[in-house]
Formats: structure tokens, C-alpha cells, sequence
């Protein structure tokens, strides 16, 4: 008899802490090891008794034994029919959750018997269509189905509450709907529609990869938007109804990308550019949901068509700009052609970034990379002027705007906001803004209007004083974590490149940013006490701010070789645990006035990506992506346990009562582990596609969270290890998330610096 069951046997009080866990599945491929003395192998609990529930206590176990007695069978009878292999190991099957996510076939999928007599899914069952065959063959959109499938079927959607961002970097996208009462703006693969007097969101969802373009019809009635996707496959255009915020049609033609939408004024056509791989312009009749004509945008000798315009006047009109080439169409209907003509700019040669109609329809006006602003007729495709002659505007024309007097508002690739003169250009009052200017669009012809740049900033200004105003602001580079301070839910953090920002929940605003230029922070957690906000950035350096204003407290200099990765504070606020890009573990030893190097744990031999400590302070547990998870005594400084994986550790959490760690990585699987002995209880498939890069647990340990590289963010029952349900908005890398403290909702961040407020569900 083994010294594990020797333990079981003789201790009844293990078994009744062990009483109400989740069912212990340890399979055949269990990598835990316990201590530095393990060997190779795989672990085998000698107390476990094939057909007994995972649940059942050790004392069970050992009067079932002496009893001799045949336990009832209670997995399902494929997993009854033991192969070879299986007879041969040691220990009992690997037994995986049922439910979206854990690697089963959904009912109805044909199956066939596998190799000692499983069920494994057909290679011709439908549902395969589009897996990891179709990824082999380098189809992208290959996972889409097999993702909906995995993480959708018999699981609910979680709730947008609210999103915070904005995305500055497609042109013309801020636009303020015709009721003066609205603006849209796109943020990853949703539109937002956002109210300005109530600040509430609502959203368009159905595209499947970033917005490229966003156009809302002259009365309001129609919302149109285009996105990027992959060379060679067809990338949608959405036309949605804006008042019911319904989806109306899909409509596909285009290859790779959308890089413009237009509609005509009386809403009778939309007309749609490609990108530099399809190079056509479209128009689309909107009633009837179908196309009209097409043909290639550009002349042969000249360069990318990027904008296009319809007219003010006339629906059969539309202005086209790019790279060496400025044209003005007409639709033929009745032949079902659209006719080009060239406009002629004499000597210039531009090229061009944004195209404005004035009302009459007689001239429009095209701004230049070159920082000049061409008028050209609409009439005779003649450029009649152009300006201003001598001082052009630093780093090209980006957006302009048009004024009842006549004057012109030109925003600039500098972050120059310029009110004109309509007559020479001259400029009369001008601002400057952080980010070059993407988007200018009004409100009220005598009132206000908004500028978007690509610092992903949101600024309102008013005519007569000509004074911005940041309505809006977010993080333009990608958000690497999130944090809550203890027990309080109105209240986040956020890091990214430069910066560390706070944000007010209840009207997801920023109410704080700390700057450090030239610098990413890795991490960033609250102490327990709220005196500080420490951070891990990647010059070495830990730094700490006061929450209330951001002013530096103080700095620990040269705290790891390659850069601090994670971070976290024990609970009395005296120490601070650090892993660095070179695999150390530090323990800093934090004073009122002082900060010391308290202990070094090298064991890791890369990036340390994750730290959680326990509540009473005296273990924590750290991943790396070298593949291990170690849990470390924090009152010896030696290592408790190693647990070894085929995986680069992104993530851990302890569960709440402390006794099992549940941690993820590249390998997209989901791992539950023992702590007391590092051993392996049970493993599920956590995505189809990509690595799971954040997690974290409800407060009751009831459910978990992760997010990673398929863009989804998925709540599961912890017991069960089941998806219940599975929220989809983002269009980049989901790093980090986080449950708030009152499980109000989860905040979900992104590499395209989206953070997502979702409602958590009423799982009662």
C-alpha cells in the first residue's frame, strides 16, 4: 500500500474537506508532478477506484474495498469499452466534460467506433466542414462554423453592457446621425450607436472581423457598414435599419476589404468601393437588395481609388479620389452601367485622402497628402483652384468640413483643426489635438461639431469659441490587463503602451491617466489597503501611483533584466511579489518610506505571465511560458509543487476556497489541479482556435471566464465544466478579463485596446 493511500485510508478528515468538489477526472496524459523529487511518468492516485464518483470520500473508498463490493458504473459505455492502451495504464480513463468546449461531437453528429472500441466523430460528418482540415487548407474563415458550434451550441449570449472605445484609424468614421442626436462609430467588428444626451450604447452586431468603413444614409432611415478580411474572400457589406437596429441585408461582392460606402441622397443607391486587392467600385440598389453594375475604379496608369462621394443632388452621381486619379460617374440604369470621366488638375499630381460635395452639387472639394485642398467643377471635371499656395498644412489634409458661410474646417495628419477662409484657405483660428485628425463631422451647422483622430480621442468643439472639448477618450494600443480594487465594482484599471488609466463604471468615463512616454506596462494591480496602484513595465522598472491624483510614490529600479511581466500585493499591503521577462520571481519588501529586495525564487527559465496569491499570504502560485505553473511558499521561499504542462502558461486562478487552481495557455486547454499535491484532476477544451490568455473566478467559485485568441469571452460552470454562455463583439486578441467584485458584470480588454463591459447573466 502506496503512501497516498496509506494517507486516505487514515485520515477521514481529508476526505470530508474533499466532500462537494468537482469531480476529479484525471486522464491518461496527467502531467502533475509533485515537488522537485517527481520523476517521469504519469501520476496515478492510488485511492481512486475505477466506477466510483469522483466525489465519493477516501473513508468510502476504503469500506468499499474492504467490502469487496462492485461499484455501480456510472460513466457513459464508450468510455466502458477499455482499449489496449487504457488496459495497460495504471490509472483510470480521462473523462472530459460534456457540453460546448469540451472537445465531444454536438448531438446528431455522425460517429463511428475509434480505436478500442470509443466513439470518435467522422471525418465526413458535416460539422467538421470547417475545422482544422480547413485551417490545413488555409481557408480563414475554416474555424467560424466549428467556433459557433463548440462555444455556442445550448449556450446563451452574454449582454453588451457598454464599450469603450474607439476607432480612430477608419476614415470619416465618427459620424453624427442626421437626427442630431446620435453618433456612430465602429469599434472592432461592432458599430456603436451612442445616445448624447443619455450616453447610452447600443450596438450592430454581424460582421466578422474589424469595421473598415461606416456610412448612414441622408435621412437616417439606413446604416451601412464594411469590414477587412482575409486576400481572396469576400468581405460583407452590412445595410441596417437604424431605427429598429436590425440587420437588413448582406451584401457581398467586394474581395479583401470595403474601402468605401456612399449613399445618394434620396437613400435609392448605395455605391461601394474595394480595397487595393479588388480595386471596383459597386452601386447597389437598396430596395431591391442587389446590384446594379460595377466596374474597376481606376484607370490602369493610375495608382489606389480610396475615397468615394455620392453627390449632393443627384442619385445617378458619385466622385471617386485616390493615388493620381480623381473621377465623377454617372449611372446609367437603363443600360445598367456607370460611366467615368476624368478630371483635369492640369500640372498637379496628388493624391488624395478625403473628397467633400458642397450643397449646391456644383464643386467639390478633394484634400491631398501634400497638405493643399483642390476645387474641382462637378460640371465640366474641371480643378478651378487650389490652396493655399504657400503655407500647406503640415502632414496632409485628412478631413474637411463645410460651412453655411462658406468657410471650410480642415483637419490635418498634425492634429491641426483649422477654421478657413472659403475664398484663399487662409486660416483664422485653429486648435491643436492629440492624434492625426480622422474624422470631422457636425451636428449643428451654428452650434458644435466633432473631430475623431487616431489617437482614438473624441473631441466636441464649438463654433464661435472654437475650444475642444475630450468627450471621449481610450486606449490606442493594445490593453495588456484589468483590474478591480478589493470588494469595489465602479471602479477599473487598465495599462497599456504609455499609460495607466482608471475608469467610472457607471458612466464609462476615464477619471484618471498616469503617462509614462516611451514605455509599455505589462501589469497593474490595486493595493489591498487603496493607497497605491502598483505596475510592471518593461524598462525593468516597478513604479506606484497614488490613486486619487497619479502622482508617483516611489520606484524600484532595475527590478528585472528583461522587463517585469506581472505583479501582484499580498493582502497586508507589506509585500509585493514580481516576475520577470527573464523567468525570476521576486519578493519586494515594501515600507512607508522604504523597499527592499526581500527573496529571489529562480526556478522559471522564461516569462513569468501570471501571479495569484493566496488570501492568507504565505503561498502563491506563478505561470510561465516556459510551461510550468509552481506554487511557492511565501514564509520559507521554497517551492511546494511544479506542475508541468505541454503549454505556455498564460493564465492561473485559485479557486476561492484555495484547495484547486484552474490555469490555460497556448494549447487552448483548460486545467483543473490539485494544490495540495500538484496532481492533475481534470482537463477540458477551452477554445477550438488560438491560445486563452485571461481568466478569473466568481467570488463563490460557481463560474469562470476566459478569453483569448478566438475573440470570444465565455462563462463556465466550474463544477460542470460546461460553456453557459458566450459574449462576441471583440476583434482582436481577448488578454485579459475580469469579473467585478459584486459579479455585476465582466470587463473584457483587447489588442486593438477595446474594453468590453459585459452584463453577467441571471444564472438563478
Amino acid at each position: 500500500m502506496g503512501y497516498n493511500e496509506i494517507f486516505h485510508v487514515s485520515c477521514p478528515q481529508r476526505g470530508q474537506r474533499r466532500a462537494g468538489r468537482p469531480p476529479r477526472a484525471l486522464g491518461a496524459g496527467g502531467s502533475g508532478r509533485s515537488g522537485p523529487e517527481a520523476g517521469g511518468g504519469q501520476h496515478r492516485d492510488p485511492g481512486r477506484q475505477p466506477g466510483l464518483p469522483p466525489s465519493a470520500s477516501p473513508t468510502v473508498r476504503a469500506c468499499t474495498r474492504a467490502r469487496g463490493a462492485a461499484p455501480q458504473q456510472w460513466w457513459s459505455p464508450a468510455a466502458a469499452r477499455p482499449s489496449q492502451a487504457q488496459t495497460r495504464h495504471q490509472g483510470p480513463s480521462r473523462l472530459t466534460a460534456p457540453g460546448p468546449g469540451s472537445g465531444q461531437p454536438p448531438a446528431g453528429t455522425e460517429a463511428r467506433e475509434a480505436p478500442g472500441g470509443g466513439r470518435r466523430p467522422s471525418h465526413s460528418a458535416p460539422w467538421r466542414a470547417g475545422g482544422a482540415a480547413g485551417r490545413r487548407r488555409g481557408y480563414p474563415g475554416a474555424a467560424a462554423p466549428r467556433r459557433a458550434m463548440a462555444a455556442k451550441a445550448g449556450a446563451g449570449g452574454l449582454e453588451l453592457r457598454a464599450a469603450i472605445g474607439f476607432n480612430g484609424h477608419v476614415p470619416c468614421g465618427l459620424i453624427c446621425h442626421p437626427d442630431k442626436e446620435h453618433v456612430l462609430y465602429p469599434l472592432g467588428c461592432t458599430v456603436v450607436i451612442q445616445d448624447l444626451g443619455s450616453k447610452k450604447q447600443t450596438f450592430l452586431h454581424g460582421h466578422t472581423n474589424n469595421v473598415s468603413c461606416i456610412v448612414v444614409s441622408r435621412n437616417g432611415v439606413y446604416v451601412a457598414s464594411g469590414q477587412v478580411t482575409y486576400m481572396g474572400f469576400k468581405a460583407d457589406i452590412i445595410l441596417w435599419d437604424f431605427q429598429r437596429k436590425e440587420l437588413l441585408a448582406r451584401l457581398s461582392l467586394h474581395k479583401g476589404r470595403i474601402e468605401g460606402l456612399a449613399f445618394s441622397p434620396n437613400s435609392l443607391y448605395l455605391v461601394s468601393l474595394g480595397g487595393q486587392d479588388d480595386g471596383s467600385v459597386v452601386v447597389w440598389h437598396i430596395d431591391k437588395r442587389e446590384a446594379i453594375c460595377g466596374s474597376p475604379a481606376s484607370a490602369r496608369s493610375a495608382g489606389n481609388t480610396t475615397i468615394v462621394v455620392c453627390s449632393s443632388c443627384r442619385d445617378e452621381v458619385f466622385v471617386t479620389a485616390g493615388n493620381g486619379t480623381i473621377r465623377v460617374w454617372e449611372l446609367d440604369l437603363a443600360n445598367r452601367k456607370i460611366r467615368p470621366t476624368e478630371c483635369q488638375t492640369g500640372q498637379l499630381r496628388r493624391v488624395s485622402t478625403c473628397v467633400k460635395m458642397t450643397g449646391d452639387d456644383n464643386y467639390f472639394y478633394v484634400g491631398t497628402s501634400s497638405g493643399d485642398v483642390l476645387k474641382v467643377n462637378t460640371n465640366n471635371r474641371l480643378m478651378t483652384d487650389y490652396g493655399p499656395q504657400k503655407e500647406k498644412f503640415s502632414s496632409g489634409v485628412t478631413a474637411l468640413l463645410f460651412l453655411k458661410t462658406g468657410d471650410i474646417i480642415v483637419g490635418t495628419g498634425g492634429g491641426i483643426v483649422a477654421h478657413c477662409k472659403g475664398s484663399n484657405y487662409k486660416v483664422m483660428k485653429k486648435i491643436q489635438v492629440q492624434g492625426a485628425v480622422t474624422s470631422l463631422t457636425c451636428r449643428d451647422q451654428d452650434h458644435q461639431f466633432f473631430v475623431g483622430t487616431n489617437a482614438c480621442q473624441i473631441y466636441q468643439i464649438n463654433y464661435t469659441a472654437f475650444k475642444e472639448e475630450l468627450i471621449a477618450a481610450c486606449h490606442s494600443e493594445a490593453v495588456h490587463d484589468i483590474v478591480f480594487p478589493v470588494g469595489a465594482s465602479d471602479l477599473f484599471a487598465t495599462c497599456s503602451k504609455n499609460d495607466i488609466r482608471v475608469w467610472y463604471t457607471p458612466e464609462n468615463r476615464e477619471l484618471l491617466r498616469i503617462v509614462i512616454p516611451n514605455v509599455t506596462c505589462h501589469a497593474v494591480d490595486f493595493m489591498r489597503d487603496g493607497k497605491s496602484i502598483i505596475s510592471a513595465w518593461n524598462d525593468g522598472k516597478i513604479r506606484a501611483f497614488m490613486p486619487e491624483t497619479g502622482r508617483p510614490m516611489y520606484v524600484i529600479n532595475n527590478a528585472h533584466s528583461l522587463g517585469v511581466t506581472a505583479i501582484a500585493a499580498t493582502s497586508d499591503c507589506k509585500r509585493i511579489i514580481s516576475g520577470g521577462g527573464e523567468g525570476q520571481v521576486s519578493v519586494w519588501e515594501i515600507g512607508e518610506r522604504t523597499h527592499k529586495l526581500g527573496e529571489v525564487l529562480k526556478v522559471h527559465v522564461s516569462a513569468v505571465s501570471c501571479i495569484k496569491v493566496k488570501k492568507d499570504d504565505r503561498e502563491c502560485v506563478t505561470a510561465s511560458l516556459d510551461g510550468t505553473c509552481i506554487i511557492w511558499d511565501l514564509v520559507r521561499f521554497i517551492r511546494r509543487q511544479m506542475i508541468l504542462a505541454n503549454t505556455l502558461f498564460k493564465c492561473v486562478c485559485y479557486h476561492p476556497e484555495e484547495y484547486q487552481i484552474i490555469t490555460s495557455g497556448t494549447d487552448r486547454r483548460i486545467r483543473y489541479w490539485e494544490v495540495f499535491d500538484g496532481s492533475a484532476i481534470r482537463e477540458v477544451e477551452g477554445s477550438v482556435s488560438g491560445s486563452i490568455n485571461g481568466m478569473d473566478i466568481t467570488s463563490d467559485g460557481a463560474y469562470f471566464v476566459t478569453g483569448g485568441d478566438d475573440h470570444l469571452v465565455k462563462l463556465w460552470d466550474y463544477n460542470e465544466g460546461a460553456v453557459t454562455h458566450v459574449g462576441a463583439g471583440h476583434s482582436g486578441h481577448i488578454t485579459r478579463l475580469k469579473i467585478c467584485p459584486e459579479n455585476k458584470y465582466i470587463v473584457s480588454v483587447s489588442a486593438d485596446g477595446a474594453i468590453f463591459l459585459w452584463k453577467f447573466p441571471d444564472l438563478h
